[in-house]
């Protein structure tokens, strides 16, 4: 049996385990939005950073990557990896993948996803919406032991830009941090 993982934050530039196959996709129904709080990665429990979740959303896509992991040993390594990885997230989906715009079929079905709901009594790292301004505010000061949160903001946008994807939320997002850093510390521009 073959797994595969559907990664659309930091799993898109740093899997972390053994794959087989990497396809360049989308997931349909969700968009990408950073709405959940990291404690344990990006942040601290005082000042959370902010990572992405998906939120369902019709006539959507989420573009990200897949990876294909067919032998079994790889397969319980990546899974016990993510589940202490992702384990600020609480919910699993199986999604359908495409990799092809125009297709009315998806290229893999099945592919698991880790999605941070909006449910506060599963999930009390969930922050939610807020405005562009409040929440690259957040994302400036936040630091955690995977490094500052705006590196993962950039990382992703770059990741995101690398394949094609120019996604408005991790655009604006970064450009709003980007115009707070100047302001904050000259030396960054």
């Amino acid at each position: 049996m073959v797994m595969w993982v559907f990664g659309y934050g930091s799993l898109i530039w740093k899997a972390g385990f053994n794959f087989d196959e990497r396809l360049v996709g989308f997931i349909k129904g969700y968009r990408r939005v950073f709405y959940q709080g990291s404690t344990d990665h990006r942040g601290t429990p005082e000042f959370p950073g902010r990572t992405v979740t998906l939120e369902p959303a019709e006539c959507e896509v989420c573009w990200g990557v897949a990876y294909k992991i067919i032998k079994e040993e790889d397969q319980e390594i990546a899974l016990t990896y993510l589940e202490v990885r992702e384990k600020q997230y609480d919910k699993k989906a199986y999604v359908d993948f495409f990799t092809d715009p125009v297709a009315a079929s998806p290229a893999v079905s099945g592919v698991m996803v880790y999605i941070a709901s909006p449910d506060k009594k599963l999930n009390v790292n969930y922050l939610g919406p807020a405005s562009t301004e409040e929440i690259a505010k957040q994302i400036v000061v936040a630091e955690g032991p995977s490094g500052p949160n705006r590196d993962y903001l950039f990382q992703l946008e770059k990741a995101l830009l690398q394949f094609g994807c120019k996604d408005e939320h991790v655009i604006d997002l970064a450009n709003e941090v980007r115009r707070i850093l100047l302001e904050t510390e000259p030396t960054f521009a």
